[in-house]
């Protein structure tokens, strides 16, 4: 027996200066192959151009913004504007709202089209998060390494497999104290979809 097999069983990583739970088994291999489908032909997915070190890339992943509201987000000087919440991203929120006790507004998403789609090093600290802001991170299809590394304490690193259907939970300092990426896979052939639920207040 797996005692982990449930959604609502934590397991706490073991990181100073910051809260993080991983719920591995948040949805079944059922709903989460559902859900990976309709998000996948339903998101409205888009590809911006990044400013890197004075020059223009294409961002390395597709992402989509969905939210309650209309405020915007903005991050590495990319702005975007929100799509009303679908039926699937309301019922993720909903669940995810039940058992961490917490109303978010926004999603952002981001579909991994294979191992070569990756994310930087970066945190979740954006002006519209507020301070100590949570963030609830779901992942559909392949499973990829998630990087934790310290800001000031450099031999300080974790990292973890994020597997379909899991839940990630970031909260309290964790954004101020640490960065997280998704790094590039050459044995990475299929789609990851990656939802980060996060609170965006009216202005």
């Amino acid at each position: 027996m797996d005692l982990f097999d449930t959604s609502h069983t934590p397991i706490s990583l073991d990181m100073p200066d910051a809260s993080v739970l991983y719920y591995p088994y948040f949805f079944d291999t059922q709903t989460s192959d559902q859900l990976y489908t309709a998000l996948h032909s339903s998101i409205q997915w888009q590809q911006d151009h990044i400013r890197v070190f004075g020059k223009t890339h294409l961002q390395p992943r597709l992402t989509a913004l969905y939210a309650s509201n209309e405020m915007p987000y903005s991050y590495s000087n990319i702005t975007m504007h929100p799509h009303p919440f679908t039926e699937e991203l309301l019922a993720i929120k909903k669940k995810i709202e039940t058992t961490v006790a917490t109303d978010f507004t926004t999603c952002l998403l981001n579909l991994y089209r294979d191992g070569q789609d990756s994310n930087g090093w970066h945190a979740d600290n954006e002006k519209e998060l507020g301070p100590h802001p949570i963030i609830a991170s779901v992942s559909f299809g392949a499973e990829r390494w998630f990087h934790f590394k310290h800001r000031t304490q450099p031999d300080l690193k974790k990292k973890i497999q994020l597997r379909h259907g899991s839940l990630l939970l970031m909260k309290g300092s964790t954004q101020e104290h640490w960065l997280h990426q998704i790094p590039k896979s050459k044995k990475i052939t299929q789609a990851r979809i990656n939802l980060t639920f996060r609170v965006i207040q009216l202005a």
